[in-house]
């Protein structure tokens, strides 16, 4: 969905089918992650809560610049598109071949299995990647 050329685009311009998988995607995560979650307790709670909030951290970049209904901050928009994209994710769920400890390696693991999670989501719901002047792709 776009509006004219001064408000920019509120939702991602990818097709049905496209966030349809998204979401199939987003729900199988969610699923992994609330069993890795229950079976492994602790410090994989703590990397759930924190996959789920830290790519959405990238917003506070932007909040003391010009604010309008749909688009984010040009400030914010290169880190909000770095922790909005799927390999950071991977590469964060790869980290946990890492250490030798499982009790490192298991919370690490899940920590980008949810963050991936956040991604596929967003995604889901329409909300992409933003162009360098903050409107949604």
């Amino acid at each position: 969905m776009t509006h004219d050329a001064t408000q920019g685009a509120i939702r991602s311009s990818a097709s049905r089918q496209v966030r349809i998988a998204w979401g199939v995607l987003s729900t199988v995560l969610l699923a992994w992650a609330v069993f890795e979650a229950v079976k492994y307790g602790g410090w994989v709670i703590a990397a759930v809560v924190a996959g789920v909030v830290v790519p959405d951290l990238s917003f506070l970049a932007g909040l003391s610049g010009p604010h309008e209904h749909g688009r984010l901050s040009p400030r914010a928009v290169p880190l909000y598109n770095l922790l909005h994209r799927p390999v950071v994710a991977f590469l964060i769920m790869l980290s946990c071949l890492i250490p030798d400890s499982p009790a490192v390696a298991v919370p690490l693991f899940n920590l980008g299995l949810v963050w991936l999670q956040h991604i596929a989501s967003d995604r889901a719901f329409g909300f992409g990647l933003r162009t360098a002047d903050g409107w949604q792709r």
